[in-house]
């Protein structure tokens, strides 16, 4: 008779880092969705991952918002050492705001493989809802990724009234509870009042809200709705309605070689 492997005989699977997308489940990557279906063990972030995600598969699901790192990092590395197929499934993409740095660091301490499979950012869900391009031609070529400076501090080189000498489109993750700060802060930057500014609650979500307006008058938007968390900020010169000016792409006089 044989005998029943062990786990040292089992075939070890590279644990994956999964960015589930902004939240319409129809928004993860065809990579993403097949590893989920094939997952044994899914360890995700809580209430932010769009639980329709997780329908139907037959991993064990564990909700890490309750779990610690120490915790979570047993939950994959267990799985790991069983031959189980592991997925750690983080919202939007996980190289932003992700928290991985530290994991993938457990994981390399341990001798622990792993993979960083991408997602669609919230980022991008938001310009998405907001039918804008954030960069445009002749107004704005650079967009800016970053937060408010709250429990989790900043470095001041990267305050929001430093970035906003750059007059570039901004996108501001986990801040809108701060929304007031973040006026001030993007105005004394140089940021004119007028400035066009948009907030995304839950972009993609069948929940989701819009709120629009300017810097001079956004707060009392955002005091005025329900909006509390989980939203991107969106601001800059992009945003306005009144820039007319046409991408070089298509120009007919145009070199074709990077269409």
């Amino acid at each position: 008779m044989n005998a029943t492997p062990s786990p040292l005989d089992a075939v070890l699977h590279p644990v994956v880092f999964l960015g589930a997308g902004p939240g319409d489940p129809e928004l993860i990557t065809l990579k993403g969705r097949r590893l989920l279906d094939q997952a044994d063990v899914v360890v995700y972030a809580g209430s932010l991952v769009n639980p329709a995600l997780l329908d139907g598969i037959a991993a064990r699901c564990h909700d890490s918002a309750s779990l610690d790192l120490d915790t979570i990092m047993q939950l994959l590395a267990d799985g790991y050492r069983q031959g189980l197929r592991v997925v750690r499934l983080h919202t939007g993409d996980p190289a932003i705001y992700g928290a991985i740095r530290e994991q993938m660091q457990w994981l390399d301490a341990q001798g622990i493989p792993y993979e960083v499979v991408p997602g669609v950012s919230s980022a991008f869900a938001s310009a998405a809802a907001l039918k804008v391009e954030l960069t445009v031609p002749e107004v704005t070529q650079t967009v800016i990724f970053t937060r408010q400076a709250g429990r989790t501090p900043v470095p001041e080189r990267e305050s929001l009234r430093n970035l906003a000498r750059a007059q570039a489109t901004m996108c501001i993750f986990l801040s809108v509870s701060l929304i007031a700060t973040v006026v001030d802060d993007l105005i004394s930057g140089g940021y004119a009042p007028e400035t066009p500014i948009a907030v995304v609650e839950r972009a993609s979500w069948p929940d989701q809200q819009i709120v629009r307006g300017r810097l001079d008058d956004i707060a009392a938007h955002i005091q005025a709705s329900r909006i509390k968390k989980t939203a991107m900020i969106v601001v800059g010169p992009a945003l306005g309605e009144d820039s007319h000016i046409a991408s070089k792409l298509y120009d007919a006089s145009f070199s074709h070689e990077y269409r």
